[in-house]
C-alpha cells in the first residue's frame, strides 16, 4: 500500500487521466459526427434569429450596414433575395462556392417557410429564413464557410481533449472554490442591486481577469446610481410642476362652484384657471420636444439660410416681450450662411433670447453679437439682467432646473428651455458655455460649425 499522500495524488491523477483518455476517444468517435452536425445547426439557427431581429429592429439601410460589419461573417455567408429576384451579399467567399438555391427554396422562404439542409456533407449547412422589411419580405440564405475538415478536427480535439482532462480536473475542486467566490460574491451584489440597493462593496482585491471583472462592476454601480438619482431627481421635478398648477386648478374650480360668487370673480377665476392649464400644456409640449431631441431616431433638416437674418427675425417676433420695457438691442452681426435645422436653431435663439429679455432690467441693453472663422460661427447673447450663481451654472441646463428659485413666482417657467436648447446644439455637433457675475447680467456663447458632419 502506498502510503506517501503526495505518490497517491500523482499515481490517482495519472490514471484517472489515462483512463479517462482511453474512455473518451471511444465515446468522441461515436458521437463526433452526429454532436458537429447537430451544433453547425444550432449555432447557424441562432446566428440567423439574430439578424432577422436586426431588420425587425433597425430601418432598412441601417440593418444592412450593421450586418456587412458583423464579425460572424467570417464564419457565414449570407444571401438576401428579393422577390424581383436581386441578391445582396454579405461576407467574404474566398476559397468557398457558394451552395447553389433553387427557385422553389426561394419561393418557399419568401411565403414565410424556413430551408434547412446539409448539401455538401459533414459540418455543412444551408439555411434559408424570411426577413421582414419596410420594403417586403426577403428570402435569406445564410451557409457556413468554415471548410468542414477544419471544423471536424477542431470540433473532434475539443471534445477529446474536454473528455481526457474531466477525471484528472476532479482532483483540483477544492482549488476552484477560491476560483469561484468572487464570482458568487459579483452574484449575491448583482441581486442587491436589482433590489434598488447601490451600495455595496465586493472587497475582491485580486490583480487578474476577475480583479478586472469586479473594478468594472464597480464603476457600472457607480453610473446605475448616478441614473438612479438622476431619474429620481426627474420624477419629483415632474411631481412638483405639475402639482402646483394642478392644485390652483383645483382651488379654483371648487371655488367656481359658489353660486353666490360674483361675474367679475369668477371671471379672473376662470382667467386662472386657463393660465394654469395652459402651463401644464406648455410643459408637457417642453417635453415632449425634448424626448423626441433625445431619441436616436430624430434628423435634422438641414437647409442652407443667412444665420444673422435668422436672430433678427427672432428679436422682432419677440418685440411684445421687450417693447413695452423699454429694453434695446445692440446688434453687431456679421452675415453668415449655416448648414442646419433653422426650424430648431429658431427654438435656441427664441428660448435664449426670452430668457435675456425676463431676466432684464427695464430700460436695460441685450447685446447680440455674431462672427465666424473658418470653420465655425459664434454667437454671444448678453445682458445686464440678475445673473446666475457661480454654483447654478454648471447645471441650468439640466431640465426643470431652476437658477433663481427665490424669485420663481416673478420669473415665470418650467426650468425645460435650456435643456432642449442644448439638446439642439448637440445635434449639431455645436456647443453651448455660460457667462455670468450676479448683479451684472449673464452671456450665453453659442458655438455651432457653419457645415455640421452629418451635412456631409
Amino acid at each position: 500500500m502506498i502510503k506517501s499522500l503526495y505518490i497517491r495524488v500523482v499515481v490517482t491523477f495519472l490514471v484517472s487521466v489515462i483512463a479517462g483518455t482511453v474512455i473518451a476517444f471511444l465515446l468522441s468517435t461515436w458521437i463526433f459526427e452526429d454532436q458537429l452536425n447537430e451544433n453547425a445547426h444550432i449555432n447557424i439557427r441562432n446566428f440567423g434569429q439574430d439578424v432577422v431581429e436586426i431588420y425587425k429592429t433597425l430601418p432598412l439601410s441601417e440593418a444592412d450596414t450593421f450586418v456587412n460589419k458583423m464579425k460572424q461573417l467570417d464564419l457565414y455567408y449570407i444571401r438576401m433575395i428579393e422577390p424581383s429576384g436581386q441578391v445582396h451579399t454579405f461576407g467574404k467567399t474566398i476559397d468557398h462556392k457558394p451552395i447553389s438555391v433553387t427557385k422553389e427554396q426561394v419561393q418557399k422562404v419568401l411565403e414565410g417557410a424556413v430551408v434547412e439542409a446539409t448539401p455538401n456533407g459533414l459540418g455543412t449547412v444551408l439555411l434559408g429564413l424570411p426577413v421582414r422589411t419596410v420594403n417586403g419580405t426577403r428570402a435569406m440564405f445564410l451557409e457556413t464557410l468554415s471548410p468542414p475538415a477544419a471544423a471536424a478536427v477542431i470540433q473532434w480535439g475539443t471534445i477529446f481533449a474536454t473528455s481526457s482532462l474531466a477525471a484528472g480536473s476532479l482532483i483540483i475542486l477544492i482549488a476552484s472554490m477560491f476560483l469561484v467566490r468572487p464570482i458568487k460574491t459579483l452574484t449575491q451584489a448583482t441581486k442587491r442591486i436589482a433590489a434598488g440597493d447601490f451600495n455595496v462593496k465586493l472587497n475582491i482585491k485580486q490583480s487578474s481577469e476577475l480583479g478586472t471583472l469586479a473594478r468594472s462592476f464597480e464603476d457600472m454601480m457607480k453610473d446605475l446610481k448616478q441614473l438612479e438619482q438622476m431619474r429620481r431627481e426627474f420624477v419629483a421635478n415632474v411631481s412638483h410642476e405639475v402639482q402646483s398648477p394642478l392644485t390652483s386648478i383645483s382651488g379654483y374650480a371648487q371655488a367656481l362652484k359658489n353660486v353666490e360668487l360674483p361675474d367679475q370673480e369668477r371671471g379672473r377665476y376662470l382667467d386662472i384657471i386657463i393660465s394654469e392649464a395652459k402651463r401644464m400644456s406648455k410643459m408637457s409640449d417642453s417635453l415632449l420636444k425634448l424626448s423626441m431631441l433625445e431619441s436616436q431616431s430624430h434628423q435634422l433638416q438641414l437647409a442652407t439660410r443667412d444665420q444673422d437674418e435668422q436672430i433678427r427675425r427672432v428679436i422682432v417676433a419677440l418685440q411684445p416681450q421687450w417693447s413695452d420695457r423699454n429694453i434695446r438691442f445692440e446688434l453687431d452681426l456679421q452675415k453668415v450662411q449655416v448648414i442646419a435645422d433653422h426650424d430648431q436653431l429658431n427654438q435656441v435663439w427664441t428660448n435664449i433670447l426670452s430668457n435675456a429679455i425676463k431676466f432684464s432690467e427695464n430700460n436695460g441693453v441685450i447685446h447680440v453679437r455674431m462672427e465666424r472663422d473658418v470653420r465655425n460661427v459664434t454667437v454671444q447673447i448678453s445682458d445686464q439682467g440678475i445673473g446666475i450663481p457661480l454654483e447654478d451654472q454648471k447645471r441650468i441646463f439640466e431640465r426643470f432646473f431652476k437658477a433663481d428659485r427665490s424669485h420663481s413666482r416673478k420669473y415665470d417657467g418650467s426650468g425645460m428651455g435650456l435643456a432642449i436648447v442644448k439638446q439642439i446644439i448637440s445635434l449639431h455637433k455645436g456647443d453651448i458655455t455660460v457667462e455670468s457675475k450676479m448683479g451684472q447680467g449673464t452671456t450665453f456663447i453659442v458655438t455651432l460649425p457653419i457645415s455640421p458632419p452629418t451635412a456631409g
